[in-house]
């Protein structure tokens, strides 16, 4: 099937000439972006949409956050662990987290933007995808099973200990930094080969399978395999997890990839040279405010459909338009999505700076709380001897830790359909309130009280932190661009707001999770090293949670 009939970008004729649709002629006697937009939209969303997927093509799409969470959960679950059980020091082991969003602020609008130039007969995106698996499965393979293949060459005991920590924390780093940006692609391969449509339904597979794959993740991380007869066969506990990483990621990652046929950017590009040079920009702006591009002239693209979810929007900041131009490429790079944020309007900064206090205080959580479970609650010694009760019963801890985030990915599923009921209640203020609220009480009570039961039993408030992070902050940014539209259209627009797209704004979103891995890389090893115990990681977690909730309350503008 060939979709080249289908994706031919539309454009505009000149200003003052006519355009027929199903309705009446209309002539354009101005070319503003709101006028001209607001006029014809709908024709233009019309021209421009790919074929209807069905079901099975949008779940087989969508199987790939399935894979990619199964092994981050493993990942979340073991790597702490790992490292300490190869000699890494205390004081250095939360560094592993820093080094890949310091690589994503730096590697990740270059990857973008290269992925829109890609010209493989494959397509754009799934060349990128699979070297980024490939580099994932290479990564998980060198984190679980580094400390075997190493014991196995080297004899002595020095150089073990050094080339162990080496080859477990290059594994580490590269998976996450393979499995950070392998989303965009992902995501810009949705928004590539489906409608505007289809681009909702296959966010909502995204969200559930993910949502799935790490419960399962956390699952298999939570059975001792060690005792069983594939853990005897393989070797020990960690080639048992990792045979089915490897044969969880493999086989969706295979299915994703086939899923639903792509149009390499040549293919592309020939059905557009028919197109009118000469029309204008539709969505230029001249604005100099929040996200406004320079003025340079630059080639018209095509009109791309406007999506209707704010999750689909942040996402479109790298993969927006299927003809590349040099409004794209400006909109890809690093120093115009900085200039955006310090330009930003102060709700959207508050917003943000919220959303910093509640990643940091998740990831604190979520990044050691399998160690804690195994230090804290059980009292194992993860720098015993591999063979000596002390580690065996750390090890126990980590099993059920990992019990535990099986249960925040189950309460972080059935949380999302609860704030539906609680939203014309509480409104979407209190929702992000009382998520900070419960996950900052939960957290406290765990580390002044490490028991076995109420630690389980209060895991289930970590699903709450997570589902309000995913969802609330990018519904706050959708009903104040709706508040802004509105004011726009009574001639109330605030100039600090002109040229800006929910775009950018999520982009901002999105780059306080990895500031947020930075901070808590580079500060939370020599915390842990200062107090000389793992429960000041929960005790951080829920300082960081409180604050935000303070935060909220005072500077969070309330939408109706």
């Amino acid at each position: 099937m060939t979709l080249l009939s289908e994706e031919k970008p539309a454009r505009f004729p000149e200003p003052s000439t006519h355009i027929t649709t199903a309705m009446e002629p209309y002539t354009i006697d101005c070319v503003t972006k709101g006028d001209l937009v607001d006029s014809v939209e709908s024709a233009v969303f019309e021209a421009v949409e790919p074929p209807r997927r069905s079901r099975g093509r949008l779940v087989m799409h969508g199987l790939v956050m399935f894979g990619r969470e199964f092994c981050y959960a493993v990942e979340a679950a073991f790597v702490t662990p790992v490292l300490l059980s190869v000699g890494l020091p205390r004081s250095m082991y939360s560094l592993v987290w820093l080094i890949s969003p310091v690589l994503g602020f730096i590697l990740q609008p270059v990857i973008g933007s290269a992925s829109d130039y890609c010209r493989s007969p494959w397509g754009r995106r799934r060349p990128y995808i699979l070297s980024l698996g490939i580099m994932m499965l290479v990564g998980i393979t060198m984190f679980l099973n580094g400390d075997a293949v190493v014991s196995a060459i080297v004899r002595h005991r020095g150089l073990k200990r050094t080339w162990s920590i080496v080859v477990v924390m290059f594994g580490v780093v590269l998976f996450d930094f393979a499995a950070d940006f392998i989303d965009g692609p992902v995501k810009a391969y949705l928004f590539d080969v489906c409608s505007y449509q289809d681009k909702e339904r296959g966010l909502h597979y995204h969200a559930l399978l993910t949502g799935l794959g790490g419960a399962f993740g956390y699952l298999i991380g939570a059975m001792d395999w060690g005792h069983s007869a594939l853990g005897v066969l393989l070797g020990s506990e960690y080639q048992v997890i990792y045979f089915f990483s490897a044969i969880t990621w493999g086989f969706f990652l295979t299915v994703h990839l086939f899923s639903i046929p792509e149009t390499p950017l040549k293919k592309q590009q020939h059905t557009s040279e028919s197109t009118a040079p000469t029309a204008p920009l539709i969505l230029a702006s001249n604005g100099t405010g929040y996200g406004a591009l320079p003025k340079d002239p630059v080639p018209a693209p095509e009109i791309r459909p406007r999506s209707f979810s704010a999750l689909s929007e942040a996402n479109a900041v790298t993969s927006s338009a299927k003809q590349p131009s040099k409004e794209v490429r400006k909109r890809m790079t690093l120093k115009s999505l900085l200039s955006a944020m310090i330009n930003m309007p102060t709700h959207y900064r508050c917003l943000c700076v919220s959303h910093l206090l509640g990643w940091t205080a998740f990831l604190c959580n979520m990044l050691f709380f399998t160690d804690f479970m195994g230090q804290i609650v059980y009292r194992g010694n993860p720098y015993a001897a591999h063979n000596s009760t002390a580690y065996a019963t750390y090890e126990r801890g980590v099993e059920v830790g990992c019990w535990g985030l099986c249960i925040n990915a189950v309460s972080s599923a059935l949380y999302s359909y609860v704030q539906r009921l609680l939203l014309p209640y509480i409104g979407l203020k209190g929702l992000y309130f009382m998520g900070y609220f419960v996950f900052g009480l939960g957290t406290s009570l765990i580390g002044l009280y490490p028991n076995i039961i109420s630690t389980l039993s209060l895991c289930s408030v970590f699903g709450v932190m997570s589902s309000t992070l995913y969802t609330i902050p990018f519904n706050l940014i959708s009903e104040y661009h709706k508040q802004e539209e509105e004011h726009r259209k009574q001639g109330k627009e605030d100039p600090s707001a002109q040229g800006r797209g929910t775009g950018v704004d999520c982009a901002a979103l999105t780059c306080m999770v990895q500031l947020a891995q930075i901070i808590v890389g580079a500060g939370l090893g020599a915390l842990v090293n200062l107090a000389g115990s793992v429960v000041v990681v929960v005790l951080s977690a829920s300082t960081m949670a409180l604050i935000g909730c303070l935060f909220i309350a005072v500077f969070i503008r309330h939408v109706d």
